[in-house]
């Protein structure tokens, strides 16, 4: 095999723009006051309170008061992860204390989650508010907790010689949501 080359198929859908095309999770049964139903971030919020399977199906693998952390779709590396509240929201300044401290607490708790369950050896924590700054989704905050290793392909260029850990979402899902226990 060619060192050089990795192969990553879902991403084509996701720079092209398609629709995925993974069944959508059921309808959650309460939704967020202010929730965007078609967020996929206020979907994964209302998600939690019908218990673990719609938190599966929503790739969320932690849950406290006012924020979750949930599998990013389109990981930049093996375990890329999605922190964020609860509430939509879409700007550092619109978020409660109690959301920033525990938005932070879970970024913590994630590292330490991430550096046992796949053995990452540090983290890019970031923060992209508003389209032009890069937001994907400009109208709810998160932020994105990447793992990393030495040599890896940091961020989307790649490097000689770069490899990829191979793991499913749904393998990474049970890893981490057992790793908490």
């Amino acid at each position: 095999m060619d060192e050089r080359r990795i192969w990553a198929p879902w991403r084509l859908g996701y720079i092209v723009g398609e629709q995925d095309s993974a069944p959508a999770p059921p309808e959650p049964s309460c939704w967020q006051a202010g929730a965007d139903r078609s967020c996929f971030m206020c979907r994964a919020a209302a998600s939690c309170e019908d218990g673990p399977e719609p938190m599966r199906l929503n790739w969320v693998v932690a849950v406290g008061q006012y924020t979750l952390a949930m599998l990013n779709r389109y990981p930049y590396s093996n375990g890329h992860l999605l922190v964020t509240p609860k509430r939509h929201a879409a700007n550092l300044f619109d978020l409660t204390a109690e959301e920033h401290l525990e938005g932070m607490q879970q970024l913590a708790n994630l590292t330490k989650v991430l550096s046992k369950v796949i053995s990452a050896e540090g983290f890019n924590v970031g923060l992209n508010l508003g389209r032009v700054a890069g937001a994907g989704v400009p109208g709810h905050l998160h932020w994105h907790l990447v793992p990393r290793w030495q040599g890896d392909h940091n961020f989307m260029p790649t490097l000689a010689a770069a490899q990829v850990i191979p793991q499913s979402l749904d393998a990474l899902w049970e890893a981490l949501t057992d790793g908490q226990e």
